[in-house]
């Protein structure tokens, strides 16, 4: 049976093998057939179609032509009547036109002529259908002039100052005894371009000369067509029109199937040697031609849809394999996902539980150690023993009373240390001390008094900058004596190595009361243990590396901080922020 099996499935091979030749070549054919025939649509339409657009656009053009010629000989005739009427002819004899301005509104609502004007013999207005025009001096105005000079009805286009044209018939007015004046009709053509700028041509009238007198598009007028057809033109139909026609002579017949020609179409209108053209995009065509061939191609896909769908059956018991092998990959993989998070979780509670634990190991070391004693207690015995050499000196030299003096500081020193003593114990606890008002300007001034000594010895400039009004923060002095000492001796220690050196104390009340200490040493190399226990960059013997880790607790615990940077100018810069005091009331930051 497994023989027989195995000479089944061989003989199936060269069989799938030769169905899925047959189905790949009737694919192939069914794609070529398809653009075969939305290329032989898409050029019997769009030749139809655009034989049918040219054909309504011709018929427009007649149309607009026979409009304006139309209203062009409506009114050529009113002047000439106008030039006959006895009421005109009597009131420029007698120069009496009280009546006259009346009669000539009565006119032009009936002829519906834009506006009526009679002109003496001198030019002067001396009737108008626009009251606003009376006494108007026409004198040399071209409808004035050739009308004086012809016997017949003579025909002006004149261009405004806005740009648009006024289209005139003007005819004089005579009796037995000569020229009277002139009566001048104005014809309203502007209303053939709102009505053209309704529809989706480009549409203008040029003179015999070539010059554009009416136009869709406002910035045409007075301008030759080569001159019109390079301007910008605005959103609309006028501007897709005017953006392909600026050089529509150089296109293809069938450039507009990208989208980039129009049609043009001229006439001749049979008044004075004038022309009309217009310009059709042929956008409606491309819709219409791609609303069919769009129901040619959803036909085809639709096709290849059920072709490939018949296809895909085969192959569904495969996949429906493959994905129920899927599922369980998914499975195993969502479990092991579960798993490594699970154990990045207890790796990063392991890592911050080892990061705790030593930081409580540093600080119990801390208040343990008797190196911090030693730390604390260096200052004010360095200072001790330079005020006994002095007092020894004075008494001596049989100055008692200064040498008390020098007792007295001892003894301030003295109550120091049993201070600093005192305070060991709140390295490793937090608070549990009463606060009060601290004036930080005193505190600074016996901090410099504390470090008379080596300031003399050092020979360091010290430079000052305080506020005129008292800085006051909550707090303990002592502690912030202690943090101001430690600071003033890691410059004092930053700028052994300087030839000029330099400390600079700054003090500022704002949000906080903040106390600068700026050096011209070599600056801060390491930020990252710059406040650990025990980290120091001096030489062995010189420090432990406690001061900045004990002001940094200090600091703290008053609520503030400590931050170190390098200044601009090289040096490093500590900087000891605290709470400040207003009105009696804290404004922490």
């Amino acid at each position: 049976m497994t023989a027989a099996r195995d000479a089944t499935i061989s003989s199936e091979k060269p069989r799938s093998r030769t169905t899925s030749w047959r189905v790949r070549l009737a694919l192939l054919l069914l794609m070529a057939v398809a653009a075969v025939t939305v290329w032989v649509t898409n050029r019997a339409l769009t030749d139809r179609f655009t034989e049918s657009t040219r054909n309504r656009a011709e018929l427009r053009l007649a149309l607009y032509s026979g409009n304006l010629v139309s209203e062009l000989g409506r009114h050529a005739i009113v002047p000439q009547l106008l030039a006959r009427d006895q009421a005109l002819i009597s009131a420029l004899q007698s120069n009496d036109f009280s009546l006259s301005t009346q009669r000539l509104i009565s006119f032009v609502e009936e002829i519906g002529a834009a506006s009526i004007m009679l002109m003496a013999q001198d030019g002067r207005t001396v009737a108008a259908t626009d009251r606003n025009r009376l006494g108007e001096t026409h004198r040399n105005a071209a409808y004035f002039v050739d009308a004086l000079r012809s016997k017949t009805t003579v025909f002006s286009a004149i261009r405004s100052e806005v740009g648009s044209y006024r289209f005139t018939y003007s005819r004089r007015i005579v009796d037995t005894s000569g020229i009277l004046g002139v009566i001048v009709v104005e014809v309203d053509l502007q209303k053939f371009e709102r009505a053209w700028a309704g529809i989706s041509d480009a549409v203008m009238v040029s003179d015999s000369t070539g010059t554009i007198i009416l136009a869709t598009e406002s910035r045409w007028r007075g301008l030759s067509e080569a001159d019109a057809l390079q301007l910008q033109t605005p959103e609309g139909a006028i501007q897709r029109a005017i953006r392909a026609t600026t050089d529509w002579t150089a296109l293809p017949a069938d450039a507009y199937l990208q989208g980039e020609a129009v049609m043009r179409l001229e006439s001749r209108i049979p008044f004075q040697g004038w022309r009309l053209t217009s310009f059709t995009t042929y956008a409606s065509i491309r819709e219409r031609v791609n609303t069919v061939l769009a129901l040619e191609i959803m036909g085809f896909a639709i096709l290849l849809a059920l072709a490939f769908y018949a296809l895909s059956r085969r192959t569904a018991l495969r996949m429906a394999l493959f994905q129920r092998e899927s599922a369980e990959l998914r499975v195993l993989n969502a479990r092991l996902q579960r798993e490594i998070a699970e154990r990045e979780r207890m790796q990063e509670t392991l890592a911050v539980a080892e990061q705790s634990l030593a930081q409580s190991s540093k600080l119990a070391a801390l208040g343990e150690m008797s190196a911090a004693v030693s730390h604390e207690l260096n200052q004010p015995l360095a200072a001790m023993k330079t005020y006994l050499a002095g007092a020894r000196l004075l008494l001596n030299r049989n100055r008692p009373e200064e040498a008390l003096a020098s007792f007295g500081r001892i003894d301030d020193l003295i109550e120091r240390m049993g201070a600093i003593t005192r305070q060991l114990k709140s390295y490793a606890r937090k608070g549990g001390d009463a606060f009060s008002p601290v004036n930080m300007g005193d505190a600074l001034a016996s901090s410099l008094s504390m470090m008379e000594p080596q300031l003399r010895q050092r020979h360091v400039k010290i430079a000052r900058i305080l506020p005129e009004q008292p800085v006051y923060v909550m707090g303990d002095r002592m502690r912030i004596e202690q943090v101001m000492v430690n600071l003033l001796r890691n410059a004092l220690d930053a700028t052994k190595s300087v030839a000029d050196p330099e400390v600079e104390i700054l003090l500022a009340a704002g949000e906080t009361a903040t106390l600068s200490v700026r050096d011209n040493g070599m600056g801060i190399k390491d930020f990252g243990s710059l406040f650990e226990p025990f980290y120091t960059t001096k030489q062995p013997g010189d420090g432990v590396g406690l001061g900045l880790a004990i002001s940094s607790g200090i600091v703290n615990d008053l609520g503030g901080r400590l931050t170190a940077r390098n200044g601009q100018n090289g040096g490093a810069v500590f900087e000891m922020q605290l709470p400040i005091l207003v009105d009696g009331i804290e404004a922490a930051e």
